[in-house]
């Protein structure tokens, strides 16, 4: 069974790979290539898809679906996600690894766990993270052989290729105040790699990425971009509402209209998604540089006009 990958060990220092995938070999040889895959996050099937393996997708989530709506063509069965998953819908789909990614809970892991399918469990928290982890699922499905074309290695370059892009165009702007939340209630801010696409797209990022914070301390820090995003509700973020219920109806934001929904899957599924995030944010944040894109809703009315008085 493979659990999330570990840092700095010796076995992946000597062979220059993640733990995770050193600790896969013992398991299943390296010529024993998977071919029955379920993917418990939209992260994994999104990869999955990009490296051209969707064929051997047996079994994914409901949200795999509508982040890839292409898996409804491959006939694989619906399953629970990493959050809640049941050994007995993984067993039945005959699988012979499972991939899941965060987030997760401990009994949805004994779950995958009691299955006794060969487990790739993922925990990306930056960019790099996510590089590495595309790299892994490449390597794991056999598909970074020496001397052939190595998809995983093309992802990662036109990830890292745009992203730098986006850096140099936004170098010498103006970086104005971005807040950015992965929840609504609790506030929780977006993750570390939201962070870094957020100091791409030329913002700098509120707070500690993934951390709680409080209405009262988004209103004393007075955000000059507000942007919404989260876990599963793709577009559905009442921004008319939560302005004026949570007090920031003053902040610079909200006075400006520069109040945002961006899909959740563009900035919540570790995977190739983050580029169109990461457009999305430009966007918001430098509206005067970059134009409008799909997944970017503006709130329709601020508050003071709809209202307030200054």
């Amino acid at each position: 069974m493979i659990l999330a990958p570990q840092k700095n060990s010796d076995a992946g220092a000597q062979t220059g790979l993640p733990l995770a995938f050193c600790l896969y070999n013992p398991m299943m040889p390296e010529n024993l290539i998977p071919q029955r895959v379920v993917s418990l996050q939209p992260s994994v099937t999104v990869t999955l898809r990009d490296l051209g393996s969707l064929d051997r997708l047996v079994a994914c989530t409901k949200y795999c679906v509508d982040v890839c709506p292409e898996v409804l063509e491959t006939g694989c069965i619906i399953v629970e996600d990493s959050w809640s998953a049941k050994a007995d819908q993984i067993m039945a789909a005959k699988p012979d690894l499972v991939i899941a990614s965060v987030p997760y809970q401990m009994e949805s892991v004994a779950e995958i766990l009691k299955s006794g399918v060969p487990f790739l469990g993922l925990a990306p928290k930056r960019l790099d993270d996510i590089y590495k982890d595309i790299m892994m699922i490449s390597r794991v499905m056999g598909l970074e052989a020496q001397g052939e074309p190595q998809p995983g290695r093309a992802l990662v370059a036109r990830m890292e290729r745009q992203i730098q892009s986006m850096w140099q165009r936004t170098v010498g702007a103006e970086r104005p105040l971005v807040y950015c939340e992965e929840w609504g209630k609790p506030l929780i801010l977006s993750q570390a790699w939201v962070a870094e696409l957020v100091e791409a797209a030329g913002g700098r990022f509120f707070g500690q990425p993934g951390k709680h914070t409080t209405e009262e301390e988004v209103a004393a820090a007075d955000p000059d971009v507000i942007v919404a995003a989260w876990c599963g509700a793709g577009d559905r973020v009442p921004l008319e509402k939560i302005i004026p219920k949570r007090g920031w109806e003053r902040t610079k934001a909200a006075k400006n209209g520069r109040v945002y929904c961006i899909n959740d899957e563009f900035l919540n599924t570790p995977a190739s998604t983050l580029i169109q995030g990461l457009h999305a944010l430009a966007a918001a944040i430098h509206p005067e540089m970059f134009v409008a894109t799909h997944g970017l809703r503006q709130i329709e009315e601020t508050p003071l006009k709809h209202g307030g008085k200054e």
